[in-house]
């Protein structure tokens, strides 16, 4: 579990940087750390577990540029239970429309509004802002994430798909 932080804007990080124990740290560490608590289908789709048998859910950084500029996302509605391997939603971008499947099973707590308001915010911030579903982990989920891939072995999977 990464710590509570507080973004700031500051000219010395150019880009932002969060707050954390009272030092500034630039988000790319940050968020280098919050990419390693993630795990990854071969469908290009992240899962970040959180302490409270949560787990959210979005579309990796691979699948945003794979798709192009993202102009519609669907989702499913709060209370639905979705399982492995289903589809629970689908993005439309100015190339191509695309299914979105579920790493792991459970029930939807929450989806993002903002990105159906907005849906450049997944290309502009797949793993962070870009988020699609939260979901209250089944039983079945603690076997399922083990089953998924961690960071080093999604980028290998990333660069054997691009040479195909």
């Amino acid at each position: 579990m990464l710590p509570a932080l507080r973004s700031v804007s500051t000219s010395f990080f150019g880009r932002g940087a969060f707050v954390q124990s009272g030092r500034c740290v630039p988000k790319r560490l940050i968020l280098r750390s919050y990419a390693s608590a993630i795990k990854y289908s071969k469908d290009h789709e992240w899962v970040r577990t959180e302490a409270d048998s949560t787990a959210t859910v979005g579309i990796t950084d691979f699948a945003q540029n794979q798709l192009g500029d993202i102009v519609f996302v669907d989702l499913p509605d709060v209370g639905s239970s979705i399982e492995k391997g289903a589809t629970f939603g689908a993005v439309e971008s100015v190339k191509a429309a695309s299914e979105v499947y579920a790493p792991v099973s459970g029930e939807v707590v929450g989806v993002n509004k903002a990105i159906k308001d907005d849906p450049s915010i997944v290309n502009q911030s797949p793993l962070d802002k870009g988020w699609f579903i939260k979901l209250k982990l089944a039983p079945s989920a603690k076997g399922q994430l083990e089953e998924l891939l961690d960071e080093a072995a999604y980028k290998k999977h990333c660069d054997e798909s691009a040479k195909h």
